[in-house]
């Protein structure tokens, strides 16, 4: 696979992306709620200075954190694609919070107090009115964030390593990502190297076109989940 195609560097940056997704869109929008609707006092400042240093960090020093924290658990020289999704999602969470966070204070004050008025708990008018109201701003973040790590090379060199064959296990083998796949057709391209730059390229089109297709089927999702009134 190496030699021939990109199969396993697409797969491999899908999953990892997926579970990316799937681990720090729950935990930065539940974040962003909390911080905008309940959050009061020195835990929630605390909060808020540690999600603006983490947007700040250099995407291999997460990198280099998923690797001492598995050194520690599992032991040193270990490459999995679980590692390569912890990084990003520490780099990815910090994007998702900060965007959220905006996009809930834009909801007018009006619409929640309606809600409450009419008797519907914080938690409900929170879920029916708020996040609704927010949904187009706060996919628009998701799909910056994801567009952010899905090209992130330093973490994953680090973490989910490289390889030439075929992985769909994130618990197992090295996984290969395209941006991996990039950097590795530059750096070792073997003996045909007018080849290997065409697939370096090839690949980097790939990338931009997986974030495109994103981005489209993000739009689709804010328009259903939207409010039909009032535009």
């Amino acid at each position: 696979p190496g030699e021939r195609g990109a199969a396993h560097a697409i797969l491999g940056t899908l999953l990892i992306t997926l579970a990316t997704s799937v681990i720090s869109v729950p935990i930065g929008i539940l974040t962003a709620i909390y911080l905008v609707e309940y959050g009061r006092g020195t835990f929630a400042r605390a909060i808020t200075f540690l999600v603006d240093v983490m947007t700040g960090i250099p995407s291999i020093v997460a990198g280099l954190f998923i690797v001492s924290l598995f050194t520690m658990l599992v032991g040193p020289g270990k490459y999995m694609g679980i590692m390569g999704t912890l990084a990003l999602s520490v780099l990815m969470i910090p994007v998702v919070v900060r965007s959220s966070e905006e996009m809930l204070r834009l909801v007018p004050n009006e619409l929640r107090e309606a809600s409450y008025a009419l008797g519907v708990p914080k938690w409900l008018t929170i879920a029916k009115v708020v996040l609704p109201t927010a949904i187009a701003g706060i996919m628009t973040g998701i799909m910056l964030s994801v567009s952010r790590v899905i090209g992130e090379t330093a973490p994953l060199l680090l973490t989910a390593g490289f390889t030439a064959s075929m992985n769909t296990n994130l618990f197992g083998e090295p996984m290969m990502t395209l941006p991996v796949f990039v950097y590795t057709q530059f750096q070792n391209p073997g003996t045909n190297i007018e080849a290997a730059l065409e697939r370096a390229w090839a690949g980097a089109l790939t990338l931009i076109l997986i974030v495109l297709v994103l981005n489209i089927v993000a739009r689709i999702i804010a328009k259903y989940f939207s409010p039909k009134t009032g535009r």
